[in-house]
């Protein structure tokens, strides 16, 4: 008997998870091998990636396993958020409607702008002296 799987990528500014949920689970959530409180240490992320599944009403019955690389905690918690969503939606398509509204397939495009030459950072200017 083969296990049922979802999966689904996420991405957000530099970071990439790959997430996988397991149905008929008991609300498991376990991020590169640690419990999501151990790896982010902040209340407000871990509330921030279960979003998708309290929108959907599915929260504690899927079984979530998530690998997430790249950039910082922030984004991290975005790509993983991204990522649920988009298992979920394979796992139901009746889903789209509630996640859609909720903002929660939308994959957040922005990036840190490149450093232009001649200046310190992407737009701070050196000071500017007359004399």
């Amino acid at each position: 008997m083969t296990k049922v799987e979802f999966y689904a990528t996420g991405r957000r500014k530099r970071s990439i998870a790959k997430v996988w949920l397991f149905p008929n689970g008991s609300g498991r959530t376990v991020i590169n091998g640690k419990k999501p409180m151990q790896f982010f240490c902040r209340e407000d992320l871990v509330i921030h990636i279960i979003g998708p599944l309290r929108v959907t009403d599915v929260e504690g019955k899927f079984d979530i396993k998530a690998k997430v690389h790249g950039g910082g905690i922030t984004g991290q918690a975005g790509a993983i958020r991204l990522g649920i969503a988009r298992a979920l939606l394979k796992s139901n398509a009746d889903f789209r409607k509630s996640l859609r509204t909720s903002g929660y397939l939308t994959r957040d495009s922005r990036v840190v702008e490149r450093k232009k030459y001649g200046r310190p950072k992407a737009r701070k200017r050196f000071q500017f002296s007359k004399r």
